[in-house]
């Protein structure tokens, strides 16, 4: 819902990339995906910098370009940043990364696919290439929740690849974050059958999933993602970093999701965020699933290696907080433009 409608509109562009990184899934997803590009009204996207929008879980960058009652999608705030001369000018991606788990971490996974080769050697190719944008220092990426985790994780892993990133309330310090999760969990799995394999066809045949067990997806996606099990039988690779019976954390198995703790990560990868244009890190005060703290310790490392970055807290929760792409937008599109 456009505030203002007399502003000038840009333009959306639908392109689909059938590919290979992604044909590894376990979970019978499509290979051919969508990704929706912004490109600002009176320009073509030539010589703009590019920013690639990750959504959180649940979600697809497809929902970012929807109809939005009582506020703007991305392209209409885009539209009002840069008629207002608050953003310069920028493309912007939105690619489909949805999976049958609910979503996705952005990072490669046997059983999930590889997310991250599919962004970065498959869609930026293509994009780039269709609207002369982007291109090596003048890339961004970033995302909210497990948006602004695979944001981070890119940043972490591929500082040669990506000028700017921003993290929105990213998943970060696993042990907090994960604590009661596999509780949750274990509950949900024993009132559908007891197995993962009875959770999901009750899952996938329930006419309204209920909250609780969209949660327990979210934690199955995450096993998927971070530990998936080898074995061609084990369904869609998933497998719980604790005993099923007594919830007791099994050391091997979580010692491999903690090597996706961006918290982790930061300590042997993190020299490699100093090549970056901008690094910003936000969360709300009162984030329900614990993430400020994460990003507390997040900053306090960063400052401590001298990485420059940014790095606020706002009066809110982890929920609706697309708003804080007012300050996230124009920040990147400022630091990509110089």
């Amino acid at each position: 819902m456009r505030h203002d409608h007399s502003l000038p509109e840009g333009r959306i562009h639908t392109v689909f990339i059938d590919s290979e990184a992604v044909a590894c899934n376990r979970l019978g997803d499509p290979t051919r995906r969508r990704v929706d590009v912004y490109v600002p009204h009176g320009h073509d996207g030539s010589g703009l910098p590019l920013l690639v929008d990750l959504a959180g879980f649940t979600g697809s960058g497809l929902g970012h370009v929807n109809w939005k009652n009582f506020g703007e999608n991305v392209p209409e705030r885009a539209d009002r940043l840069i008629a207002t001369g608050v953003m310069k000018p920028a493309v912007i991606a939105f690619p489909d990364c949805f999976t049958r788990l609910g979503g996705n971490q952005y990072v490669n996974s046997p059983a999930m696919g590889m997310w991250e080769d599919f962004l970065i050697t498959e869609m930026l190719p293509v994009i780039e290439g269709k609207f002369g944008c982007g291109g090596t220092g003048r890339r961004a990426v970033f995302g909210k929740s497990s948006g602004g985790y695979g944001a981070l994780m890119h940043a972490l892993k591929h500082p040669d690849v990506w000028a700017g990133a921003v993290c929105h309330s990213g998943d970060m310090g696993f042990e907090l974050m994960f604590a009661t999760d596999f509780a949750l969990a274990l509950r949900q799995i024993n009132k559908h059958g007891g197995t993962i394999t009875s959770f999901m066809e009750a899952f996938e045949r329930a006419l309204k999933p209920a909250g609780d067990d969209i949660h327990t997806l979210m934690t199955l996606a995450m096993a998927a993602t971070y530990d998936p099990d080898p074995d061609p039988d084990v369904l869609m690779g998933i497998r719980l970093p604790v005993t099923m019976d007594t919830c007791e954390r099994i050391p091997e198995r979580w010692a491999e999701w903690m090597k996706f703790d961006p918290l982790e990560r930061v300590d042997s990868e993190g020299e490699g965020l100093k090549q970056l244009k901008a690094l910003m890190i936000d969360c709300g005060d009162i984030d329900q699933y614990n993430l400020l703290y994460g990003a507390r310790r997040m900053t306090r490392k960063l400052t401590d290696m001298g990485i420059r970055h940014r790095y606020e807290e706002f009066p809110d929760t982890h929920s609706s907080i697309d708003y804080r792409m007012d300050v996230s937008l124009p920040f990147l599109a400022a630091a990509l433009s110089d």
